[in-house]
């Protein structure tokens, strides 16, 4: 199989549902050669839903959508024991987390307890319901979204749900040639609808070709060093931003970046990472798993503020 034609058929599907947003589409075909999950940031209407739908389409990968609200409860999305009356017996009904692709939209509605429910399915891809444990069918990818203007009934969510995801993507909107022919195709009703380019088989072979790409151990050290400067900011020169960060990344942030950054190469055609495969995964791997001071959020510095700091202060090798 050749596997650059194989990612540009993929691509070229996404293509006909999706105008722009490419930073998006790469980062959802990353997650899914990487086994990561993806947390979608932007406000209403930038695609997020069409590019899940058209994503499992082109794979042929089961899909399903959970419309999270205040009032949802973890059983909800995670199934539960139901009791027969006819039979006298108790029968396991199965959630939507049951699946290939589970959109989670509007994830930052959700109370506490459904957002603890998610945190077995996202790292250890089983799910417990009464006292049966069940493992999910490969691939499982969460891609939740969620509404950055949006503050009424809306929760923070944890910092451990949070690390879980592989990326935070923040969409911005289309430009106006962009958003012109979104309104053309639209009105016309002339967007194609994407066919299935690939198999799971396929997918697995991605996988595999992914990991045999190359990483030379200096830059693997140059990961280490990036993430350690989160944490320790003083000892990298980076004195200017001690105060603005409360904690630094974690060690899932480095194994993410690992993967990522071999993910990204190879969806740019190359058998070998580079310092800018590095570099273009690093924000959208590392924003949400810092956490910044009062200081910086009183002063509205932002992560990718400081991450840009870290990028440019860090020795390349």
């Amino acid at each position: 199989m050749d596997y650059l034609e194989k990612i540009n058929e993929i691509k070229n599907e996404l293509s006909k549902s999706i105008i722009g947003q490419e930073n998006m589409c790469e980062a959802l075909l990353i997650a899914l050669l990487c086994d990561g999950h993806v947390l979608l940031e932007g406000v209403p209407g930038l695609a997020k839903t069409t590019a899940v739908k058209a994503l499992s389409k082109c794979l042929s990968l089961n899909f399903k959508r959970v419309q999270f609200t205040p009032d949802l409860i973890p059983s909800d999305i995670i199934g539960a024991q139901i009791f027969n009356m006819k039979t006298a017996e108790f029968s396991i009904k199965k959630g939507p987390i049951f699946t290939n692709l589970l959109l989670a939209d509007e994830i930052n509605r959700a109370p506490a307890k459904v957002q603890s429910a998610l945190l077995e399915v996202m790292q250890e891809k089983q799910v417990t319901i009464a006292d049966e444990t069940y493992t999910l069918e490969p691939p499982f990818l969460v891609l939740a979204t969620q509404n950055p203007i949006e503050s009424q009934g809306a929760y923070e969510l944890p910092e451990a749900q949070l690390d879980r995801f592989m990326f935070k993507i923040l969409l911005d909107y289309n430009s106006k040639e962009q958003e012109y022919e979104i309104a053309k195709n639209v009105t016309l009703n002339s967007f194609e609808t994407p066919k299935c380019v690939a198999t799971k088989t396929d997918l697995d072979e991605l996988k595999k070709a992914v990991t045999n790409v190359h990483i030379d151990e200096e830059l693997e050290k140059y990961i280490v060093n990036l993430i350690f400067a989160t944490r320790e900011p003083e000892k990298y020169g980076l004195i200017e931003i001690k105060d603005y960060i409360q904690f630094g990344a974690s060690p899932r942030a480095t194994i993410d970046m690992f993967k990522a950054s071999k993910a990204k190469a190879f969806l740019r055609g190359n058998d070998h990472v580079t310092p800018i495969d590095i570099a273009l995964v690093f924000k959208d791997i590392v924003r949400h798993r810092i956490v910044l001071s009062y200081e910086a959020q009183a002063m509205d510095i932002t992560s990718d503020y400081i991450l840009q700091k870290v990028l440019q202060k860090v020795d390349i090798p």
